[in-house]
């Protein structure tokens, strides 16, 4: 009976595990992973291009103390279900250099939030408006521009994709 106890009790903790390995970008926990769904770029770019979903790119460094402070912003509910209709790319800047330069339109500071089409554009016009020499800067306090941003990507604050504007024309 006690080596069935400790078999379920292996099983159990082997299962727990599990479900935590669902973040399988680096760091991605402190992101409020597995509540929203974080992908590397080598699993992030197909999955745009296949589903058609904007993206939404994250640039962080570990030693970084605004990163720290915009992990916030992504345990607010209204980012949550917003983020279930983008794809969701988290990238260490420190870790993965290549992608931190090959993805900085105005530079390699983090925090850095960029918006791109699933064809690998990036949005120009989803930019942060705090600071002008570094427009993929996002409120790190509160959800409220981020959100802002997603809508105008097409996502509204439930989650949901807007309806295509120019159907109506």
């Amino acid at each position: 009976m006690r080596i069935l106890t400790a078999l379920l009790t292996l099983l159990a903790a082997a299962v727990l595990a599990g479900t935590g390995a669902r973040a399988t970008v680096p760091g991605a926990e402190n992101w409020n992973a597995p509540a929203i769904t974080w992908h590397s770029l080598k699993t992030g770019i197909p999955e745009a291009t296949r589903t058609g979903k904007t993206v939404v790119m994250v640039f962080h460094a570990p030693w970084c103390t605004a990163c720290a402070k915009y992990r916030s912003v992504f345990k607010d509910e209204r980012v949550v279900a917003a983020a279930k209709d983008v794809v969701m790319i988290l990238v260490d800047a420190d870790a993965d250099k290549t992608a931190n330069g090959a993805f900085a339109p105005d530079g390699t500071y983090v925090p850095r939030t960029i918006f791109m089409t699933p064809d690998g554009e990036v949005r120009t016009d989803l930019t942060g408006k705090s600071d002008p020499e570094h427009p993929h800067t996002i409120d790190i306090e509160k959800a409220d521009e981020l959100l802002a941003l997603m809508q105008k990507a097409g996502v509204n604050a439930s989650g949901e994709a807007e309806p295509d504007q120019r159907a109506s024309n």
